[in-house]
């Protein structure tokens, strides 16, 4: 079995060889330590000495004509600082507002990728993180206040953001039709202890386009993956019933996301990418502490189950004895 069916079973509820596995996205600075200790030179090359099942080949490139990124946020410098619609009351003031545009997105260097994939598992797309973009658009406080204040100004800028990634997303998926396994697209609905707002918030103002994006995968034949750090599940179950079949990275050490209850509440319902706690065992564990937690995971989470990090940009503080230790317990 490929590394490409496997995880396309496993996310479908079929049979498959064994539980799958990924190393995640480890930071700029983790990269050379790892290169290191494994003897290797590239990022391929240490994917696959660990047996990595998943390559994550997002739409990146995005060149506007005067270098704006694709939100244009002046003067930020903290993700709870003031932006450019914190003060906006009136829909009609967004028009004065660079928003992005499809035509500078540039398609071909991701589909250039995924034509080169080999036999893993490709999950693509835009990275659609509305939530954090309409937040940072507001501000923090600003965003929250609003919901009660001013709903009206929330819908009109979420609109604004989510059609773009809508309308980009489309292009693509025509563009690469089967070369994606699954639409990845992350928002970070959760913190430590709980949901960023309430769930009656995220009903009116995250769930309608969450639900429009979820079916735009499904339309195009894709598997849906979420990425949502933090302690989101008082909404899983929203999730499920909006279509995601698959939920990564399930931060061990938040509040209700740990292996034991997900697999009381959620077992057999979605499929699960991730949960082994980047907090604290994979920094401070032996290696075999680490083989005996990822077996443990696998008799709650698993058929349906993809090991990885409980937040994929691994930190240089993972050791990578730690890292070869999980990818042989999901391999076993």
């Amino acid at each position: 079995m490929t590394p490409r069916q496997r995880l396309r079973n496993i996310i479908s509820n079929q049979p498959a060889d064994h539980t799958g596995f990924w190393l995640g996205n480890p930071h700029a600075d983790t990269w050379p330590i790892y290169h290191a200790f494994f003897h290797t030179q590239s990022e391929e090359d240490l994917r696959l000495k660990l047996s990595d099942d998943f390559r994550w080949l997002p739409v990146w490139d995005y060149h506007h004509p005067k270098n704006k990124p694709l939100f244009h946020i002046p003067h930020k410098t903290s993700h709870g600082a003031a932006g450019p619609f914190a003060n906006c009351k009136d829909p009609h003031e967004l028009d004065d507002y660079d928003w992005p545009q499809v035509q500078y997105v540039d398609f071909q260097p991701t589909l250039d990728r995924l034509k080169n994939a080999g036999p893993f598992y490709r999950a693509s797309g835009l990275w659609t993180c509305f939530y954090h973009n309409v937040m940072d658009l507001f501000g923090m406080e600003s965003y929250l206040a609003n919901m009660y204040e001013n709903p009206a100004i929330v819908h009109a800028v979420t609109d604004r953001v989510c059609q773009f990634y809508y309308d980009a997303n489309e292009i693509f998926f025509k563009l690469a039709g089967n070369l994606v396994d699954g639409f990845f697209f992350g928002n970070d609905f959760g913190t430590q202890l709980d949901l960023i707002c309430g769930p009656k918030q995220f009903d009116e103002f995250v769930m309608p386009w969450f639900k429009i994006f979820t079916d735009q995968g499904h339309r195009h034949g894709h598997q849906v993956i979420l990425h949502s750090c933090g302690s989101i599940h008082r909404v899983i179950d929203r999730l499920i019933a909006a279509g995601v079949d698959c939920l990564h990275p399930l931060q061990a050490k938040a509040r209700n996301m740990d292996a034991i209850t997900l697999a009381r509440d959620f077992k057999g319902k979605i499929a699960f990418l991730g949960g082994i706690d980047t907090q604290q065992l994979l920094v401070h564990a032996t290696p075999q502490e680490i083989k005996d937690d990822v077996r443990r995971v696998k008799s709650l989470l698993g058929p349906r189950l993809i090991i990885s990090p409980s937040h994929e940009a691994l930190l240089p503080n993972v050791p990578p004895e730690n890292v070869q230790a999980m990818a042989e317990a999901a391999l076993e």
